[in-house]
């Protein structure tokens, strides 16, 4: 396993997976944990999740620079993140005892109540992109429930999974309740047999989410998974065009385009769709791309070499299948995995940018008649993770979100998660709900009591 600094291509650290005996000694560990943390009060947990906060927001400049380092992420972005930690663990430790308060329900029993238990050990398969917050939004809700939690972080961003382990641990948190592991990613499935594993939560690939989700399945065991998704950007005719494009390129190029939820498909109703081009390619243009330690960088490397390879490969397909690249298109001939902001258009369903999520600030146009064209577009990729509705008629937006198959919609903004929100989505994007109550209840049991 290593850790490369995707602008330089330097390698910063080597190394060596878990053996099989270690994870299995972590998990034995990890369950006898858990029976001592669940015997705490709620009241008790939260203190842990304050003290945590508190480390998060001293160690913010270390942490943010590690994150950029690692994985390349523009350094401002990357305290933004780690600014949002924070926020999911001061949300959870406030609401907690609201959201798993025993609730009373009238029957014509003496009394009947629903409780909200922990599970045990939740396993959480987690990706680079967004290598702290990703872990905290899981962790924040499912520790403070009661459970313990085993990390399998992305190979490539071992380093920020080990520090995290470390914060846990700076925290004053038992011992063995977050654990991090270094393992193969495609032994990690496996590790849903263990019966000692009560549940897991993969954000990742659909590859890597149908083998948990399949071991999960065979082991009857409660799985949450978000695996992408190709978000349509809607833009219609009576949209205001220029802040229209200012966001589009936002929501494009955020985290270098590394973003499950970013904007992927750029769908335009002609009667806007050349002066939308226009302002959208004017801004794209704009957009800086460099060393993403540089306080003015909106644009870094993508995260690593088999990655820029793959999204090269993909605008060369769609290319090849008719799209046209008006901006952008290659890599960047200096050191570093760079790929500038691209626009295609002429883009068709069927065409790999359309069918298929580019990890990379590429942005396709699609050119649709009206509204119900362009819901149509947007509901026929495989994916349903989120989407945006530009207009000035909020009535129109808020009627055609009802149709839109996806697990979040934005009118007039850039989709975004929100520790108050569920989030998650559909088809082939997931199933289960991360933050808000919805996500603090997953892996609980809701058990029943009734007195008779």
């Amino acid at each position: 396993m290593e850790s490369i600094n995707p602008a330089t291509e330097e390698l910063l650290k080597k190394f060596e997976p878990f053996s099989d005996e270690e994870v299995s000694q972590i998990i034995e560990k990890s369950h006898s944990a858990f029976i001592e943390w669940r015997r705490l009060t709620l009241t008790e947990r939260k203190i842990f999740n304050i003290k945590l906060k508190e480390i998060l927001e001293k160690r913010k400049e270390e942490i943010a620079k590690l994150i950029t380092q690692e994985m390349g992420k523009p350094i401002k972005q990357a305290r933004a993140e780690i600014e949002k930690c924070a926020l999911a663990l001061k949300y959870y430790f406030e609401k907690a005892e609201t959201f798993l308060a025993p609730q009373l329900v009238e029957t014509e029993s003496k009394k009947s109540y629903v409780r909200f238990d922990p599970l045990g050990i939740v396993l959480a398969v987690m990706p680079w992109n967004f290598p702290f917050w990703q872990v905290f939004r899981c962790s924040a809700p499912s520790v403070i429930a009661g459970n313990s939690l085993i990390l399998k972080h992305a190979s490539n961003v071992s380093m920020c999974s080990l520090m995290i382990e470390e914060l846990y641990k700076e925290a004053k948190f038992p011992d063995n309740i977050f654990k991090s592991i270094l393992y193969e990613g495609d032994k990690t499935s496996v590790l849903m047999r263990n019966p000692l594993i009560k549940a897991g939560t993969l954000t990742g690939s659909e590859y890597a989410g149908m083998q948990i989700a399949i071991e999960a399945g065979s082991n009857l065991k409660k799985v949450v998974l978000e695996l992408g998704g190709s978000d349509p950007f809607i833009v219609l005719d009576d949209c205001e065009v220029e802040k229209c494009a200012h966001w589009a390129t936002r929501a494009r190029c955020i985290n270098n385009g590394q973003s499950c939820i970013a904007a992927k498909r750029f769908i335009v109703v002609e009667s806007v769709y050349e002066q939308f081009k226009e302002a959208f390619t004017e801004e794209m243009k704009k957009v800086k791309v460099g060393d993403p330690l540089d306080e003015e960088t909106e644009v870094g490397p993508l995260a690593r070499k088999d990655l820029l390879e793959e999204v090269e490969g993909q605008v060369k397909k769609s290319v090849d299948q008719g799209a046209k690249v008006i901006l952008g298109g290659e890599r960047l001939k200096q050191k570093g995995y760079y790929f500038p902001p691209t626009i295609l258009e002429d883009v068709e369903k069927g065409m790999t940018c359309c069918e298929q999520e580019i990890f990379a600030p590429v942005a396709p146009l699609i050119k649709v008649k009206d509204e119900k064209e362009a819901i149509s577009f947007a509901n026929s990729c495989r994916y349903g993770l989120g989407g945006s509705i530009w207009t000035r008629d909020l009535m129109k937006a808020e009627k055609m979100a009802g149709k839109l198959e996806v697990g979040t919609v934005f009118i007039n903004g850039m989709v975004k998660s929100d520790p108050r929100l569920p989030f998650g989505g559909v088809k082939f994007s997931g199933f289960g709900r991360e933050l808000s109550y919805f996500g603090i209840r997953e892996f609980v049991n809701i058990k029943s009591v009734v007195v008779e």
